[in-house]
Order: C-alpha cells, then sequence, then structure tokens
C-alpha cells in the first residue's frame, strides 16, 4: 500500500471513528471482529428472510396451509433477529450492512429463483440454509468470546437456539412417515 493510500485509509478510519465510534471498552481490533462477523450474518439473516418468504408465497400442496404458517413464523423470528444484529455492531463503535448489495457480497446463503419448487425440497434446502446459518453464529459466537464481548455473545446463543429450532421443525417436517402413503 502506497503511503498516499495509507494516509487516506487512516483519515478514513478516524473519521468514521469520530461520528459513528461509540465508545467502548472492548479494544478496536476486536469491535472491527465482531462486527465485521455481525455484518456477515446479518446478510445470511436478511438473504434467509426473503428466501423464507419467498418459499412462504410460493407454498402449495396438500400441506398447505401448515407449511405456509411454519415458514410466516420462521420468518417473522428471522426478521427479528436483524435490527438488535444490527445495532450490537453499533453499541459497540462498529458499523454495519449499507446496501442490498452488500448483503448480496456477504451472504453465504443461494438464491432460489426457480418458479416452482416442491414442498419438500423448499424445506430441505431452508434446513440446509439454516444449518448454515448456525455454522456463521456460531462462528461470530468464538470471535466475540474472544474479545470479552459477553453481551453480544448472549444475543449469539439465543439465536443459535431458535436457529436450531428451525432447522429441528424443518427436518421434522421433511422426514417421510413410514407405513404410510403421504
Amino acid at each position: 500500500m502506497s503511503t498516499t493510500t495509507a494516509k487516506a485509509a487512516a483519515a478514513k478510519e478516524a473519521h468514521i471513528k469520530e461520528y459513528l465510534g461509540t465508545p467502548t471498552d472492548l479494544k478496536a481490533d476486536k469491535v472491527k471482529a465482531v462486527a465485521g462477523g455481525l455484518s456477515e450474518v446479518l446478510a445470511d439473516v436478511f438473504a434467509l428472510y426473503i428466501k423464507t418468504k419467498n418459499f412462504h408465497w410460493h407454498m402449495s400442496g396438500r400441506h398447505f396451509r401448515d407449511y405456509h404458517l411454519l415458514l410466516d413464523e420462521q420468518s417473522q423470528q428471522i426478521f427479528a433477529m436483524t435490527d438488535p444484529m444490527a445495532e450490537r455492531a453499533r453499541k459497540i463503535g462498529g458499523t454495519t450492512l449499507h446496501s442490498v448489495g452488500e448483503i448480496a457480497r456477504k451472504t453465504k446463503i443461494s438464491d432460489n429463483d426457480a418458479l416452482y419448487v416442491t414442498p419438500e425440497d423448499m424445506l430441505a434446502e431452508l434446513r440446509e440454509d439454516n444449518l448454515t446459518l448456525t455454522k456463521r453464529l456460531r462462528a461470530v459466537h468464538a470471535i466475540a468470546s474472544d474479545a470479552g464481548d459477553v453481551a453480544t455473545t448472549s444475543l449469539l446463543e439465543n439465536w443459535i437456539d431458535e436457529t436450531e429450532r428451525r432447522t429441528w421443525f424443518l427436518f421434522e417436517s421433511t422426514r417421510p412417515v413410514f407405513g404410510h402413503n403421504e
């Protein structure tokens, strides 16, 4: 990095800290790591929310009502994570997502733009996406724990539990019923 580029980066960092740097006792490098991890997970949460709503809107079949309501409940729970997650990054002096483009760049949740997806495939795909989210939440938990950020670890523990519950419900909803023709 050139001296001019380094100076510009340092000036930008100082500007951000002056206007957005909420005071904290956490070390600056730890704040950056935790806030960065939260932004990546937040991107996954937004992507999973949209995908869950997509499948909720396009559900069909014999179990329509049950699956439609399940996905509505799950999408509400997922969306409820967004504001506390973004605000947590800000509370410790970090920044968070700024745009849909940033969400697209950071998420590990893949889109599904298919015109038709079977209900079973929808639920199975969401199950795998929730597993992906759980892994990412655990990774940020480790970062927050290393930083001594107990408030973030506490929030993440609740979100991990909620995500595991969604995974469980999606798993049970896709299990074959042995001895019955469904």
